[in-house]
C-alpha cells in the first residue's frame, strides 16, 4: 500500500497504464481529502483571501510543471478546486494513474506547509 511519503518521493513518469479499480482505494488513502469524481480525483482548498489563493496557485504551478502533469484548476476569490486525471491512459480515453496521486500528495504538502 502506498504512503504519502512514498508518493512525495516519486516523480511522474510517462504512462499509458491506468490504475486498476482495486488499487484506487489504497492510493486514495495516501492522499486524505481527495475524492473520486468519475475518472478524476478532486479536492477543494480554502484560503483567507484572493492573494493567498493566487500564492497557492503559483506555488503548485512550479511543482506540477516540474513533474509535467497538469491538473484542471478552478480558481475563485478564496477557493481553489483541483482535478487530476491522466489523459494518456486507457488508449487515450483518460483515467487515473499513479501520476495523479503523486501530484495530489505534492499539492497537499504545499498547502499544509504554507496555508493551513
Amino acid at each position: 500500500m502506498p504512503s504519502t511519503a512514498d508518493l512525495l518521493a516519486r516523480k511522474c513518469q510517462h504512462t499509458e497504464t491506468a490504475l486498476a479499480d482495486s488499487e484506487l482505494n489504497a492510493y486514495l488513502a495516501a492522499v486524505p481529502g481527495w475524492e473520486l469524481a468519475g475518472p478524476r480525483i478532486v479536492k477543494k482548498y480554502q484560503f483567507k483571501n484572493y492573494y493567498e489563493t493566487l500564492a497557492f496557485m503559483n506555488a503548485i504551478a512550479y511543482v506540477i510543471h516540474a513533474d509535467d502533469h497538469h491538473p484542471e484548476i478552478t480558481l475563485t476569490y478564496n477557493q481553489c478546486l483541483i482535478k487530476f486525471d491522466t489523459h494518456s491512459v486507457n488508449g487515450g480515453k483518460g483515467g487515473l494513474s499513479v501520476n495523479d496521486f503523486i501530484c495530489a500528495a505534492k499539492v497537499d504538502a504545499i498547502y499544509q506547509q504554507s496555508f493551513s
